[in-house]
């Protein structure tokens, strides 16, 4: 459990770290209607399935927080399959932080809204397809 912490926080540090590509494509607006405070950001991650969990997202952004809301935009997402990962980084220090045992003590939510109850979330319920029009997506977390 505590490997698969790790990895979980090493790849949402790497949120903020990695650059975006610059190919055309869609725009991807993820709105996040839930937040539960307003302390810090919510960071957000955009995944293929050789990313999704394993490594730094594809592109990554993150939201201020206003009244209980979070939003941003993919911008230039080619055709294919994907996935989108969010954290609630409340106190502010750009990663997901834990619990001793290995349970995060932040909020977090993926898109398709599928949360497994035993284990980090999966790439099969999490991913979505992106064709030649422009999505609005809602992560509750």
């Amino acid at each position: 459990m505590k490997t698969l912490a790790l990895l979980v926080a090493l790849i949402i540090s790497n949120f903020v770290a990695q650059a975006q590509k610059d190919t055309k494509g869609i725009t991807i607006t993820v709105t996040v209607p839930n937040v539960t405070s307003s302390d810090g950001k919510v960071m957000f991650g955009l995944y293929d399935e050789s990313t999704f969990m394993k490594a730094g997202p594809i592109q990554s952004d993150k939201s201020e927080i206003k009244d209980g809301i979070a939003k941003i935009t993919f911008t230039n997402v080619p055709e294919g399959v994907y996935a989108i990962s969010c954290v609630h980084d409340a106190n502010d220090n750009d990663r997901m932080d834990f619990e001793a045992n290995g349970m995060p003590k932040e909020n977090y939510g993926v898109s398709n809204n599928q949360m497994n109850l035993y284990g980090p979330p999966t790439w099969s319920e999490a991913k979505f397809d992106v064709g030649n029009k422009d999505l609005n997506l809602e992560i509750r977390m």
